[in-house]
């Protein structure tokens, strides 16, 4: 076996080990959100209206701005329409947004090239009474564990009811791991993702996977 196919090899692995854990750039094709929902939807409410509204301090933030746009596209499952104007909505959507990180670990096996070259591995595998220990490429490396940074991406949508005393009718939480701090990327996908199935069953948790653009 080739030095090439050999670094291919370790790459697939490496994207295999990751691609379990968080989205990884240059491995996955496709992303994974995870989505919590409590709802107590009312029936017959296609056709009301809603309002969009921002929480303190996000008024004049572009940022939320871009992401109200977002949800906007979005809504339109819910079978509501947004009040215009002067008029009273039935309904308040209002979300928040954040993404925490920290360090978590991965184990992976560990690539004999970097360590000690293409054939001198101490960790190669017997090979029986004619070949003795270490040469040849039927080896056994050691597991390594590998520090990775985790961005845990997460979007909250709530929906009140102002009918009834303003009332919360729906609370949708969506998470996407990432190895990388790219929350305006991952966006669409968390807004699309609590709407997705909406209303969905009360206290259900659901992964939701998406391809990812070639």
């Amino acid at each position: 076996m080739k030095l090439s196919t050999l670094s291919r090899v370790a790459a697939a692995r490496l994207c295999l080990i990751f691609f379990g854990v968080f989205l990884l750039g240059g491995c996955a094709s496709t992303l994974s959100a995870r989505v919590t929902t409590f709802s107590q939807w009312p029936a017959n409410v296609e056709g009301q209206t809603y309002r969009i509204e921002p929480g303190q301090g996000q008024s004049n933030n572009l940022e939320y701005q871009t992401y109200a746009d977002m949800v906007r596209a979005s809504a339109g499952r819910t079978g509501l329409v947004e009040a215009r104007g002067g008029q009273k909505p039935r309904f308040v959507m209002s979300f928040t947004y954040q993404n925490l990180v920290s360090q978590s670990w991965v184990q992976q096996y560990a690539d004999p090239y970097f360590y000690n070259g293409p054939f001198v591995a101490p960790w190669a595998g017997f090979y029986g009474p004619h070949f003795g220990w270490g040469a040849g490429m039927l080896y056994s490396p050691p597991v390594v564990n590998v520090p990775v940074t985790v961005y845990k991406n997460t979007f909250t949508l709530v929906i009140n009811d102002q009918q009834h005393d303003a009332a919360e009718v729906y609370r949708s939480t969506s998470v996407i791991l990432s190895s990388e701090d790219t929350l305006p990327q991952l966006m669409p996908y968390l807004v699309r993702s609590v709407f997705d199935g909406f209303p969905e069953n009360n206290g259900s948790t659901r992964d939701i996977t998406y391809d990812l653009p070639k």
